[in-house]
């Protein structure tokens, strides 16, 4: 696994392709309405701060991640529900898909007070659930290879695959529609699997743009994620204390 790669859940990734632009971009590009550009790291962190916080956020458009991402197709049929960015996916028609599904750790059952949501369920037979799984993926992938074979075309043959099949795209996102995303799908309130892919994508946002990650966890988060709470907090730690 490369740096640029992080492993999500058991087959899935989040690779970073590309990147243009960064923290200094979002900068010089607010500051050409008044013909300047950076004016040292102090002065630009608080102006990145003030736009988060004042909620001007076309500037961060002007800084451009490019992912390629693996993941279930349940979770990408999620993740397209953003859809101010560019996607690019592996097509079943012209591809002959592999023989690779997601299995989760821990079964979870239906949260008694949201209906969307799941919760830990320690008193479920999880090896029985994970048998049937198994047994279900693969009745669906030998279909799928004799219908191939029998001469059907792979558009009609992907039928009877299962939405748990693992898919790949490129994902073009400017930063700001990248916080979005950030701020729906790590929240704890959205499907654990996906919580993971937008930990992820928070890892690369953190390294490619240190200033506007610690701004936009300080002043713009609105989710509830234990891992970037603990990040936040600490971040909160080290802020000066008012005079």
């Amino acid at each position: 696994m490369s740096a640029e790669q992080i492993q999500v859940l058991d087959h899935g990734f989040v690779r970073l392709v590309d990147m243009m632009g960064g923290d200094k971009s979002v900068v010089t590009s607010a500051r050409v309405s008044y013909g300047s550009g950076t004016k040292g790291e102090e002065k630009d962190r608080k102006l990145i701060t003030y736009m988060l916080r004042h909620d001007h956020m076309s500037p961060f458009e002007h800084a451009t991640f490019q992912f390629h991402v693996s993941c279930p197709l349940f979770v990408m049929r999620q993740w397209i529900r953003h859809r101010m960015a560019s996607y690019n996916e592996i097509s079943a028609r012209y591809t002959e898909m592999k023989d690779e599904f997601y299995v989760p750790d821990q079964w979870r059952a239906p949260d008694l007070k949201n209906k969307q949501s799941s919760q830990a369920a320690p008193a479920l037979d999880h090896e029985r659930c994970t048998k049937l799984l198994r047994e279900s993926y693969d009745k669906a992938y030998a279909s799928y290879q004799e219908l191939i074979k029998a001469g059907a075309a792979r558009e009609l043959a992907r039928m009877v695959l299962p939405t748990s099949l693992y898919t790949q795209f490129y994902w073009t996102v400017n930063a700001r529609s990248l916080m979005h995303f950030i701020d729906l799908r790590a929240d704890a309130n959205a499907q654990w699997e996906i919580q993971r892919f937008a930990e992820a994508l928070a890892s690369h946002f953190r390294t490619k743009m240190p200033w506007t990650w610690e701004a936009f966890l300080l002043h713009a988060w609105k989710g509830k994620n234990p891992s970037l709470d603990a990040e936040k907090s600490a971040l909160l730690a080290k802020q000066p204390m008012p005079a």
